[in-house]
């Protein structure tokens, strides 16, 4: 359906998009039932009188004709939704480099193809649907079944160039020698410029409409919206702009060239910023601690005890002539709450007065205070079970949600969430914080788990105090560890200044490796790098928390293959919290050290557990390959087929893992078509060597998604930089995961590395118990290598 121009520029007065985007609203919508359409245009365009007005106008012109035909609205059963693959005969070739996830590319995790061929579906098949030719909704789709909200639709706007913004800034930053993530280029002058920053400028100044729609789908009542936008100084209300000084200082005079950014003031810009996040996000939750309802949305008789309450005083009681009620003398089955909100004040002399000329009465307006608190919760109870519905329409969609919360151990917290503070619990609900990570946004360049946070900006989060995370996935990580049962206090993430001087104080402790591990043919020997090993952080010592190795269970190895794998080794240096440049460090490449440990722990665990045909070795980048089954005979020969290069996203990576794990053990598992494979009792457990050499731009995705987790357990070895804080940040984060899921273990080493050392502290994580050094001395003895 065509839109008209002035159906666009009566849209375009609600909604400051372009033309393109409006056009490609309208027509999805246009695609929708009636009542569908006009609930997607009021999340869209909020609740305002104009807002309405068009929704109403388009509705009834765009469905004149009836609209297009909807799937039906049957709730499928149980089977139709979680699907039971066959048995292992099934299966494709397990070496077959095909990749056999299915084909998804919804934002909130709609299934666009079916379930691998392995998975068929139970049941009857999904009532065909088709695509509209505009945006695909962000919602749920699966069997039929379509759920959106307004947090939803902002996030598909958002999601369309989030990650080409990402890029241009990091292009921006390395194009002008600026090495921290959080100073952006700046480039002042007086006249039209198209340079590579004003035209970055102009591409962020597009996106207000944007940035105005996400703030308005995630904000809490009472908060305003705010940018960034230098031309709009007086009524602004960016807290940001008069109290945090910008890393380039004042006056710099740069004879028309970009500026550079001054040490000093970016320290004193990180303390201001660190000042005012703190006290904005205390201001924030006390806020909407504030704003939550008084009265139990979840029972209606305390609503209609507090309605009674007022309605029967105010007609049978002479408030001037009542006599004063004591405390023992009030009713026993009213609640603090209702009381509070019934106990009405003393009659004024002047109400008769106030009455005549219109003034309600202290009576008058207790009963409507009452009033529109109960209506106010009746429809907060309404959106809340609307959108669990929503969400999750059959009992097997709740069954996984409900396993999801007890693994990650929120059931409790998440009750009296919902009990207690609604208001918060509809908001990370319609985030989709209760619930798995839909499969499909491991492979999407950019997903709600994906958006940047920027407090100065205004580009907001999701919780209440939001200021201070560098993106989605790592608030939302960390209010999972403060929600969890059992934690202790707040587990607040340390601040950047905090997180420098502890990877510095880390750094510290570095001692000489113990001597028994020396080997002539360790990689740093070989290459004659440097003389020695570099000194190493220790590793706490180990403790059996998850349950040992079986012979049941399936060891995989996932090797980060990133282009800085291939990089000469260099480390930052810095002058207060700013790079200024970086040096060389005398080391081996990365991928060097990662084959020679891939090497040596193959050959081990072979000689343990006598799996001669060699265990499955995937490699991630920007997408996931699946190189073959490697072993002391074939490495060298499979290594030919490892292509470095690319930036480092490890969920592509885990999936195609967690696929070829799915594929030997489907007989025990099940399929859903928005949250994957679900592990059943008899699936054996997974168990992961993952090799990195950095921090993962979706990182704390990847370790949210290992919360919820009992049947897979990963060790992690991080390659590092020899004297590079940022590898000491990056272990003491893999370091807190660890305290908090026993699935997950670390061992770390940089620099010239022993790795007769590492080796054995990653089989001991990796088998699960105390491996002495005798039985690791046996465990190396293997024969000689086909070379």
């Amino acid at each position: 359906m065509a839109a008209s121009p002035s159906t666009l520029h009566q849209l375009s007065q609600l909604l400051p998009l372009d033309n393109s985007e409006l056009e490609q609203i309208l027509s999805y919508t246009s695609t929708l039932p009636k009542d569908e359409g006009a609930q997607h245009l009021g999340n869209l365009l909020g609740d305002s009188p104009e807002a309405n007005q068009f929704v109403q106008e388009f509705s009834e012109r765009g469905h004149v004709n009836g609209g297009t035909p909807q799937v039906a609205t049957h709730v499928p059963d149980a089977k139709s939704n979680m699907t039971q693959p066959p048995s292992q005969t099934a299966v494709s070739d397990p070496d077959s480099k095909q990749d056999h996830m299915p084909a998804m590319d919804d934002k909130n995790g709609s299934a666009s193809g079916p379930p691998p061929s392995y998975a068929p579906p139970a049941g009857p098949p999904p009532t065909a649907f088709a695509p509209p030719a505009g945006p695909p909704p962000t919602a749920y789709v699966a069997n039929g079944h379509r759920h959106t909200n307004k947090v939803v639709e902002a996030a598909h706007l958002r999601a369309r160039d989030e990650q080409e913004m990402q890029q241009l800034l990091q292009s921006l930053q390395y194009q002008y020698g600026i090495y921290n993530s959080d100073i952006e280029p700046e480039h002042d002058t007086d006249y039209p410029c198209s340079c590579s920053i004003h035209q970055y400028k102009y591409r962020k100044w597009n996106r207000y409409g944007v940035q105005e729609m996400w703030s308005k789908a995630v904000m809490y009542p009472g908060e305003k919206s705010y940018n960034d936008n230098p031309n709009n100084t007086v009524f602004s209300s960016n807290p940001y702009r008069m109290r945090v000084v910008s890393p380039y200082g004042y006056g710099q005079f740069t004879w028309g060239g970009p500026g550079r950014p001054i040490p000093s003031y970016h320290a004193q810009a990180i303390h201001q910023s660190i000042s005012l996040n703190n006290s904005l996000n205390k201001e924030a939750q006390a806020n909407i601690d504030g704003r939550e309802p008084k009265l139990n949305i979840w029972d209606e008789k305390i609503l209609e005890t507090a309605m009674a309450n007022l309605t029967v005083n105010g007609k049978n009681i002479n408030y001037e002539k009542a006599p004063v009620s004591r405390p023992e003398e009030k009713r026993q089955d009213s609640s603090p709450a209702v009381q509070a909100i019934a106990e009405k004040p003393k009659s004024s002399r002047l109400s008769s007065f106030r009455k005549s000329i219109g003034i309600k009465s202290s009576d008058e307006r207790a009963v409507a205070k009452v009033e529109k608190a109960a209506d106010k919760g009746k429809g907060l109870r309404h959106e809340i079970l609307a959108e669990e519905r929503g969400r999750w329409p059959d009992e097997q969609w709740r069954y996984i949600v409900a396993v999801y919360q007890d693994k990650v151990g929120m059931t409790n917290k998440i009750a009296a969430l919902r009990a207690h503070q609604p208001t918060q619990y509809l908001h990370l609900l319609r985030a989709g914080y209760f619930e798995p990570i839909p499969v499909a946004w491991a492979s999407q360049a950019s997903n709600p788990l994906k958006f940047s946070i920027e407090a100065s900006a205004g580009w907001r989060g999701i919780t209440p105090a939001w200021r201070g995370y560098e993106d989605t996935a790592e608030e939302r990580l960390y209010w999972v560890l403060n929600h969890r049962e059992g934690s202790v206090g707040m587990r607040m993430k340390p601040d950047f200044i905090s997180e420098m001087n502890m990877a510095r104080a880390r750094m510290a402790t570095a001692v000489e490796p113990p001597p028994l591990y020396f080997s002539a043919d360790d990689t740093c020997h070989l290459q004659h790098t440097s003389e020695g090993y570099s000194k190493q952080v220790m590793p706490p010592p180990f403790h059996a928390y998850d349950r040992p190795e079986t012979p049941t269970d399936d060891t995989m190895i996932l090797l980060d293959v990133s282009g800085s794998m291939d990089f000469d080794p260099v480390r930052p240096v810095y002058d207060q919290f700013m790079i200024t440049r970086w040096t060389r460090s005398t080391q081996p490449k990365n991928k060097d050290v990662a084959k020679a440990i891939i090497r040596r722990f193959t050959d081990a665990m072979a000689n343990h557990d006598h799996q001669f045909a060699g265990y499955d070795l995937t490699t991630f980048s920007d997408r996931a390959t699946f190189i073959g089954s490697v072993n002391h005979r074939n490495l060298n020969d499979m290594w030919h087929n490892v292509r470095l290069g690319g930036g480092t996203r490890v969920m592509t990576g885990w999936q195609k893992v967690k696929e070829r794990h799915f594929q030997k053990h489907s007989e025990s598992a099940t399929y859903h078509p928005i949250y994957g494979w679900q592990a059943g009792p008899q699936t054996p457990m997974l168990r992961l060597l993952l090799l990195l050499d950095g921090e993962a731009t979706d990182m704390d995705e990847f370790e949210l998604d290992l919360l919820g987790l009992s049947w897979a357990h990963v060790t992690i070895f991080l390659i590092g930089v020899d004297g590079c804080p940022h590898h000491h940040r990056h272990a003491n984060e893999l370091q807190r995961i660890s305290d908090v899921n026993h699935h997950v273990s670390f061992v770390d080493a940089q620099g010239n590395t022993p790795e007769r050392f590492v080796t054995h502290e990653l089989l001991k994580r990796h088998l699960g118990y105390d491996i002495p050094m005798q039985e690791f001395t046996q465990m190396e003895e293997l024969p000689a290598y086909s070379e």
